[in-house]
């Protein structure tokens, strides 16, 4: 089963457009881990091209907060509709269980013992500033830190989070994230 876990990063925050819509916003960096090749690799927005072959070949898509966020973005430079891969948004795996959101670096922190290297308002500014290199390390280990988050819960069929200075346990139902389905996928692109 081909994994794709992935993160994006924008160029301007909400408040810039004027509205809540991932789509009004603009991708600076798209970072993604293949569990077939092993590799984390990123791209920048006009690299995006070479990122498509592989998520078209991807069984599952991998994020946190990806299905509100990153995959309305990402599908707003796509020539086709990555809404028809197959996907997984830890995210909301945790809304379905808690009724309410968590941050990735609360889950992160009470379940792996990391934090996270930054925040995405650092990421908009770095970009303002010609600071590529810190976007792709900031966005890449948000990459890994959710991959590890994934590969826990699927071990144990939990996550947790830190709730002011308690730690919760969040228990999810993991066992149809292995499955494979067919993906509704229309390929944009020649192979």
């Amino acid at each position: 089963m081909r994994k794709i876990v992935f993160d994006l990063e924008t160029k301007n925050l909400f408040e810039d457009v004027g509205g809540n819509d991932p789509t009004l916003l603009d991708l600076s960096l798209a970072g993604v881990y293949d569990s077939e090749t092993g590799l984390y690799t990123s791209y920048l927005q006009e690299e995006l091209p070479r990122l498509w072959p592989i998520l078209e070949r991807a069984d599952v898509l991998i994020g946190y907060n990806s299905d509100h966020f990153d995959i309305p973005l990402l599908n707003k430079y796509y020539p086709g509709n990555l809404t028809k891969i197959p996907s997984i948004d830890l995210l909301a795996e945790i809304k379905k269980v808690l009724g309410f959101r968590v941050r990735l670096d609360s889950v992160a922190e009470a379940t792996l013992g990391v934090k996270k290297s930054g925040h995405g308002l650092q990421a908009v500014t770095w970009w303002k500033e010609g600071e590529v290199e810190k976007i792709r390390k900031y966005c890449l280990d948000d990459v890994k830190i959710t991959k590890e988050l994934y590969e826990y819960a699927l071990k144990n069929g939990r996550l947790k989070y830190k709730d002011f200075s308690d730690i919760k346990e969040i228990k999810l139902n993991t066992s149809l994230w292995e499955e494979k389905t067919p993906s509704a996928m229309t390929y944009s692109l020649p192979f």
